[in-house]
């Protein structure tokens, strides 16, 4: 085994070779394991990270996103020299100059339906560290088909969770969460913020049950859920049983394929119609009119601090069915937020109460402040 290393690496992984866990052995696994990364963000960027400094001699990295400084707070794989840079190959220069002697593969592309077990047929391991729904269900299915373990990992403002999943061993996500949530009900890090150590504790998780699966050695987190609580300092674990009435891994499966399973998905992204959106500059002319419309801010009140539109109301998205359970349904009204999503739901909310003339801005408040009050700032 010790032809397999040079010099540089037996120096590089030393602390691992003295360990009785590891040894050149372990390392020797380590160096032959194939691990695909989906997502190159805030858990991506750890994982990667630490699994490359371990390393993992094959890494995959899947994103078709590029580095946006808003991404800088908790994707420490990138840096401000590469804002508008793919994340994957932003990721693969960063992970080859911390370990020259891995291949890094920067897969520039969507994990669809479509395109999932091809990208995924190479690789002995996949990660999740996605930020949605559709992708999430997605990697499950495909890992319980092809038998891979998923290692699981999701982050929400202060919280985050890890688990394993692998139908061989446990559980998989299908049984814990049957079916996706309502795109409505589903918010984003954009919508609801994240702070950008948590990411960090996540994903070195994540890492840490990944290195023990390639060297089998202690206890995956197969059939258990972690929960990290970052305001509290506190972690629980869950136990989570196999589910025989799950479609996918249970006793009588009806999901056996992955376009069967794919279509039990609901795509977390959804969209208005052009006949629910208006521009930024058409609303500034409609706010200067004689009939103005209701304009709603439905960011929560801590983001007025950076912008606002004077002539808004702040309607939290939360406070919106109890806001307008009383107010007229033929009044026009426009709703807003950062960027447009949360405004969406906050449409689709009022047209389900009756209301019918209502309209959303395209680009949130950040629109409206590159076109028409650049004095303010965008976020």
């Amino acid at each position: 085994m010790m032809e397999h290393f040079s010099q540089d690496e037996i120096l590089r992984y030393s602390r691992h070779l003295i360990m009785p866990e590891i040894g050149l052995e372990g390392q020797t696994k380590l160096k032959a394991a194939s691990v695909l990364i989906v997502g190159a963000g805030g858990l991506g960027s750890p994982v990667a990270l630490y699994l490359a400094a371990a390393g993992i001699g094959h890494i995959g990295l899947v994103d078709d996103d590029v580095v946006d400084v808003s991404n800088l707070q908790r994707q420490v794989l990138h840096d401000s020299l590469d804002e508008g840079q793919p994340k994957v190959i932003s990721g693969k220069e960063r992970l080859l100059a911390l370990n020259p002697n891995i291949s890094v593969d920067p897969i520039c592309d969507s994990f669809t339906e479509k395109s999932a077990e091809a990208i995924a047929a190479g690789y002995d391991i996949i990660v999740d560290c996605s930020d949605n729904f559709a992708t999430r269900y997605l990697i499950n299915d495909l890992c319980v088909l092809t038998g891979k373990p998923d290692v699981y990992g999701a982050i929400y403002r202060f919280e985050g969770q890890v688990s394993v999943f692998d139908a061989r061993f446990g559980p998989c996500y299908r049984c814990v969460f049957p079916e996706p949530p309502p795109p409505e009900h589903s918010p984003s890090c954009s919508d609801t913020g994240v702070i950008g150590v948590l990411p960090g504790v996540i994903g070195s998780l994540q890492a840490a049950e990944v290195i023990k699966l390639v060297l089998n050695i202690g206890s995956p987190l197969h059939g258990r859920f972690l929960i990290y609580d970052a305001l509290e300092t506190s972690f629980h674990t869950l136990s989570i049983p196999k589910q025989a009435s799950c479609r996918i891994c249970g006793s009588d499966p009806d999901l056996i394929t992955l376009s069967e399973a794919c279509r039990t998905c609901a795509d977390e992204s959804f969209s208005l119609a052009p006949a629910d959106m208006i521009s930024s500059m058409e609303l500034e002319k409609q706010l200067q009119s004689k009939d103005p419309p209701l304009l709603v801010d439905v960011r929560n009140r801590v983001e007025q601090q950076v912008s606002s539109i004077r002539q808004a109301v702040c309607v939290p998205l939360d406070q919106v069915d109890e806001y307008f359970k009383d107010k007229d349904r033929e009044q026009s009204i426009v709703v807003f937020c950062r960027n447009g999503r949360r405004s969406a739901r906050a449409l689709l909310q009022l047209r389900s109460m009756g209301f019918v003339n209502l309209k959303n801005l395209a680009g949130g408040i950040n629109g409206w402040v590159q076109q028409v009050d650049p004095d303010q700032l965008r976020y």
